[in-house]
């Protein structure tokens, strides 16, 4: 990887961390969905001069159908579902579970032809998967079950978008994709969040959805776009051997969320999984192209 890999790679790690102590914090107080309807409407607002003044969101725009495909399983159902997950859920505990996003990409481009399933891959997954085996059977409550498929719902969403921008936008400018993903997002929020509108703005929730919007989503949408151009699609997913790390700290040491059993087990095997299961082959030298 190169030396923009990396600091793309390393911000994105940090960038992408964050949110889930941010929505954990504003569920307490907030819906789930104005949460979500919150950060997306901010990011667009941040990004629409900006798309407009590049002249690159109606070029974006003519191809809607898959922004709109994107915006649905990268944005619309991952960020509604994990707020509802996080009522339920600590944010460490989500943070870890979503470091099975490069797993589940693995079987995905398998599936679709892009990569091939050869031995090392499949210890990947039988390790990776043995982590988050340990990680839900050690954490989590019976009771828990819908915000558990929640979390898979979003894990399938979010391995899902990278190969849609790969192989369907990747001509098209990233901030026109990332603005229009983000309108189409909050325009589909919108009357269910007027439905939930919270009755009083305390800070901590109010400054947390303040920062999903404005860092966690106009500015992290933009340094996602150039990791995938960079790495591709697989390998930029890989972004979630730093996210759960970060979620956990953040959970641990700020939000006093306990350091259990699960996480202490799971958490290794997942992201060795990751690792072993993402690494290319030393005769591979680049990215499939796009089918």
């Amino acid at each position: 990887m190169s030396k923009r890999g990396w600091l793309l790679f390393l911000g994105m790690g940090v960038i992408w961390g964050v949110p889930y102590a941010m929505i954990r914090v504003a569920v307490r107080e907030f819906d789930p969905v104005f949460v979500a309807f919150g950060r997306t409407f901010l990011g667009a607002l941040v990004l629409l001069p900006v798309a407009l003044s590049m002249k690159v969101l109606m070029p974006a725009l003519r191809q809607w159908r898959w922004v709109l495909v994107y915006t649905v399983v990268e944005i619309t159902g991952p960020w509604l579902l994990i707020g509802h997950a996080e009522t339920k859920l600590t944010s460490s505990t989500v943070g870890l579970l979503i470091a099975a996003v490069p797993l589940i990409a693995i079987v995905l481009t398998t599936r679709m032809g892009h990569e091939r399933l050869d031995m090392r891959r499949i210890l990947g997954l039988v390790i990776g998967f043995a982590g988050v085996t340990a990680l839900v059977g050690l954490d989590i409550d019976v009771s828990n079950l819908g915000a558990m498929a929640a979390i898979g719902v979003s894990v399938i969403g979010y391995a899902l978008g990278p190969i849609i921008i790969d192989r369907k936008l990747a001509d098209l400018p990233p901030i026109g994709v990332v603005t229009g993903s983000l309108i189409f997002a909050a325009a589909i929020y919108l009357p269910f969040a007027l439905w939930r509108m919270p009755a009083h703005f305390p800070a901590g929730p109010t400054w947390s959805v303040v920062g999903l919007g404005l860092v966690c989503t106009a500015v992290a949408f933009v340094v996602f776009f150039a990791l995938i151009g960079e790495v591709g699609p697989s390998r930029a997913t890989v972004i979630t051997y730093i996210n759960p790390a970060v979620a956990l700290l953040i959970g641990v040491s700020l939000l006093d969320e306990p350091l259990t059993a699960g996480m202490a087990i799971g958490f290794p095997l997942v992201i060795v999984g990751s690792i072993i299961g993402t690494a290319r082959a030393k005769a591979q030298v680049k990215e499939p192209a796009p089918a």
